[in-house]
């Protein structure tokens, strides 16, 4: 099998170097682009599977990059940067990344966020997974949905929330469910990640404020109710 291909945008070429050497020892392919100015390009040009993608960069910034690769690229990204205010994860959320880590990361917990996103369904992966509720229908093979025959855009990381809530329909989900679903791992009582993107969902998906799709059911977490 192929090794699945990462794409390292960072600009401290010895951590560039450092994360290149460890992913590729634990059986990834791993590139460098320190210029955020060719960093979009690059990523169309060669569909990495993933992007590692630091927040700060000479000539563009991630979150720009993010924002305008975003639309035509359906792998995934992970934001790195030195800067752990909540705003700043929410915005690097809002602009299209899969994950946002802070540095400093150790090297053990990167690979398992990236592992994580890897695991990830992809467009034209061998699977017929199809869910249909109340008009909307998700596609796992193309990772696409529509409601009502009309397509909806979505983020890697909101499709896999969305699938998530809808083929468990009914049934109510915590934030620890569906950190461990979606991510390997248990929610730390303070990322706000599902929050947001349950909100994004909210309104890509058109909701009526009186017949919403998606509860948000007091102290225990989310449900779809279609």
């Amino acid at each position: 099998m192929t090794s699945p291909r990462i794409l390292i945008v960072e600009d401290d070429q010895r951590l560039a170097a450092l994360t290149r050497d460890f992913l590729e020892h634990h059986g990834l392919c791993a590139g460098i682009e320190p210029d955020g100015a060719r960093a979009a390009e690059r990523v169309l040009d060669e569909r990495p599977d993933l992007v590692i993608l630091d927040r700060m960069l000479p000539g563009e910034d991630g979150l720009s990059i993010c924002r305008r690769i975003r639309p035509q690229y359906q792998g995934a990204i992970l934001m790195l940067s030195a800067r752990s205010e909540d705003t700043e994860q929410i915005a690097g959320l809002e602009n299209g990344a899969d994950d946002y880590v802070c540095k400093p990361v150790r090297p053990s917990l990167l690979l398992a966020r990236v592992r994580t996103l890897l695991r990830r369904p992809r467009a034209g992966a061998e699977t017929s997974d199809r869910l249909d509720r109340s008009g909307l229908v998700l596609d796992a093979r193309q990772r696409e949905v529509r409601r009502d025959g009309e397509r909806i855009d979505l983020t890697g990381a909101e499709f896999d929330l969305l699938w998530q809530l809808v083929s468990r329909a009914g049934e109510t989900l915590s934030r620890d469910e569906i950190f461990l679903a979606l991510r390997g791992y248990a929610w730390d009582g303070l990322d706000r990640s599902v929050d947001v993107r349950i909100a994004h969902l909210r309104t890509k998906l058109g909701e009526e404020p009186l017949r919403p799709l998606i509860v948000t059911v007091r102290g225990k977490g989310y449900r779809f109710t279609g």
